[in-house]
């Protein structure tokens, strides 16, 4: 399997060596790079890499008030204060590298990682449970065409009726695949399946057209033209 990972760490020589010992290992594949905890909170809002290389000081934001943001991704901190480590086991850090660390003990780390995440790779479901009214309702994915923001409430359009919620887009994105439906704008997510046309002021499913905004429109397309 491919795990897709990030580098959050501000100093140029240890970014260098961890790029370089990723380069010997062709299932690691490098996404993106940052030298401060802001842009990479920002990322991280819209991306949810399989691995996090995590410094402790890079900025502002430190990297344990950034681990505690991080809810989805495998974390293995590397930084040179051993003072953190039960901090971080206790964020459930899959391991801690104290520099400086040889590619040996690197492997140790992300080895792990690799059989941690195999383990938990089972078939996806194609379904979720919604929280509606007093229910639990269940929502086949294959029937979602679109997910509306509507003040406090998400509106589930699908092929068959609409579901009110109160679960927040964050909690759904948590549950979908984002290959299945996608944030597409902080109001909107999208079935990939069920879009018509791709316009140059959003998406049409349907009869709706739904809008992307910046924030989300690289992602998107990176998404939609994945299998080309």
């Amino acid at each position: 399997m491919k795990i897709n990972c990030i580098i959050i760490e501000d100093e140029p020589l240890a970014q260098d060596r961890i790029k370089d010992y990723l380069q010997k290992l062709p299932w690691l594949q490098l996404t993106a790079v940052f030298d401060n905890g802001i842009d990479a909170l920002i990322y991280l809002h819209t991306h949810v890499p399989d691995l996090i290389f995590l410094d402790i000081n890079i900025g502002e934001l430190s990297g344990i008030q950034l681990l505690e943001s991080v809810n989805r991704s495998a974390v293995i901190i590397t930084t040179a204060y051993h003072q953190y480590a039960l901090k971080g086991y206790e964020l459930n850090v899959r391991d801690y590298l104290l520099k400086p660390y040889t590619f040996d003990r690197f492997l140790q780390a992300v080895d792990k990682v690799k059989q941690q995440l195999e383990r938990k790779d089972p078939a996806p479901r194609n379904y979720i449970f919604i929280k509606t009214e007093y229910r639990l309702e269940k929502l086949l994915l294959s029937d979602v065409l679109f997910i509306e923001g509507r003040r406090d409430y998400r509106m589930i359009h699908t092929q068959h009726k609409k579901i009110m919620t109160l679960q927040t887009f964050r909690e759904l994105e948590a549950e979908i695949p984002q290959n299945v439906v996608c944030r597409v704008h902080k109001s909107y997510m999208v079935a990939i399946d069920k879009i018509d046309t791709i316009e140059r002021d959003g998406i049409r499913i349907g009869d709706r057209m739904i809008p992307v905004s910046d924030t989300y429109r690289k992602h998107f397309y990176q998404l939609v033209t994945a299998g080309k």
